[in-house]
């Protein structure tokens, strides 16, 4: 049975004292026709020097922007993305996820944008925010200049660890603010590349509904899934407590820094206030190269695109791994991705990962991540004995090269 969430619980005060932009309001009057625009200040678009954007794709295949679209892409436009991918991605939303509550949808400039703006909605100064650890050093490091503390989630080779979780939040001390949302990258987990099952997804999704969560599923590596894909919490969200965060960098290009959110409509229409204040809009221009390209491949054949996508990036997991066994086997630990970029190696025998990969492992040409980076409280949790490696561009080659100057550098830490 569906529960009544009260958002007015979650927001921060200064969120709920947000109102609307009073130019950015106007947008959407401008569209009505014989409507005369005396209040905008928009430039004069005779003046763009853009005529039209065609797009050559790999396959040989030429696109043309849409005049009409492309029009509206060169001023101003919605907070929330401009209306045609708008609609396309609700309707991709309701063919993937089949959310069972009303949502809302916005476009940001990127994904890590909208996460931002999501957290900032959300945090009031003395917060508890739930955050897994190792998490996503990307949001660690904004969420270390918000008035916030972070509470460290356990994970294991299934990601969040529900009985854990449950614990934490059963015995939270009366006399502490109890935490109001849980920050999550579900699949292919940034740095750990692990993924949650469906049976952890549905305990934590209970666990919410118990604690009043609300679930941020940031979930970039969603398409990345090896196999069949695993149902998201938007899906089981009968609620409308999970506001979910997708990106195209790691399916089309991630330079067009377009991502969208998911969610309740009244937590989406804040984001959007929170939007029109700092960078007006996402850029209508990638929205518009973004949408011709989806518009022309249909839903079906961009699925066919990310099937392409993952199989690519299963392959080569598969030739990392292989070379992993090859060169690390009794110098290090893993567990084998089903999805995303990422491998989380153990490293045997080493107290601290930190200045061997960011000295030793830099002299021998070899470049990957301190585990330390990837969590809330290093100075709490001490050294590291994980780094993070990626497979996502790397050659056979390199891998092989890559992985060999590694062990070469463990075994000679252990003979010191």
């Amino acid at each position: 049975m569906a529960v009544n969430v009260d958002y007015q619980h979650y927001l921060s005060e200064s969120s709920k004292a947000r109102k609307p932009s009073a130019i950015r309001r106007l947008i959407p009057l401008t569209k009505i026709p014989g409507m005369i625009s005396l209040g905008a200040g928009a430039p004069n678009p005779d003046l763009f020097p853009f005529e039209g954007i065609s797009i050559s794709l790999k396959g040989g295949e030429s696109l043309d922007v849409d005049s009409s679209v492309l029009s509206d892409s060169l001023t101003y436009g919605p907070s929330d993305g401009i209306p045609q991918l708008n609609h396309w991605l609700r309707e991709l939303q309701t063919l993937q996820h089949q959310p069972p509550k009303e949502f809302g949808l916005t476009i940001g400039t990127g994904s890590q944008d909208l996460v931002t703006k999501g957290l900032q909605m959300l945090i009031s100064p003395g917060d508890n925010v739930l955050f897994e650890s190792p998490g996503y050093v990307g949001v660690i490091a904004f969420l270390r200049h918000q008035p916030c503390n972070l509470v460290d989630v356990e994970l294991d080779s299934h990601g969040v660890i529900p009985s854990k979780l449950r614990e934490k939040l059963d015995n939270w001390p009366v006399d502490k603010r109890k935490p109001k949302v849980l920050y999550t990258v579900p699949v292919g987990g940034n740095p750990t590349g692990v993924s949650q099952t469906l049976e952890r997804k549905k305990e934590i999704y209970m666990i919410a509904r118990d604690h009043n969560l609300l679930i941020l599923e940031d979930d970039p590596y969603f398409y990345l899934q090896y196999g069949d894909k695993i149902p998201s919490y938007l899906s089981m969200d009968v609620d409308g407590r999970v506001l979910r965060f997708d990106s195209f960098s790691k399916i089309l290009s991630s330079g067009l820094r377009v991502g969208w959110a998911t969610g309740p409509p009244e937590l989406i229409n804040v984001m959007n206030l929170v939007t029109q204040t700092s960078n007006l809009q996402p850029s209508s221009v990638a929205q518009a190269i973004t949408y011709t390209l989806l518009q022309s491949w249909g839903h079906d054949r961009f699925y066919e695109h990310t099937r392409k996508v993952a199989s690519f990036y299963k392959d080569k997991c598969q030739q990392f791994c292989k070379y992993a066994s090859k060169h690390l086997a009794g110098l290090a630990e893993w567990v084998e991705p089903d999805a995303g970029m990422f491998i989380w190696f153990y490293l045997k025998g080493i107290e601290d990962s930190f200045d061997l990969i960011l000295t030793k492992a830099v002299e021998k040409k070899v470049l990957l991540v301190p585990g330390i980076e990837f969590y809330c409280h290093p100075e709490e949790n001490g050294p590291s004995q994980f780094v993070r490696a990626s497979f996502s561009n790397v050659s056979e080659a390199d891998m092989d090269l890559g992985l060999e100057r590694l062990a070469s550098l463990l075994r000679e830490q252990h003979t010191v």
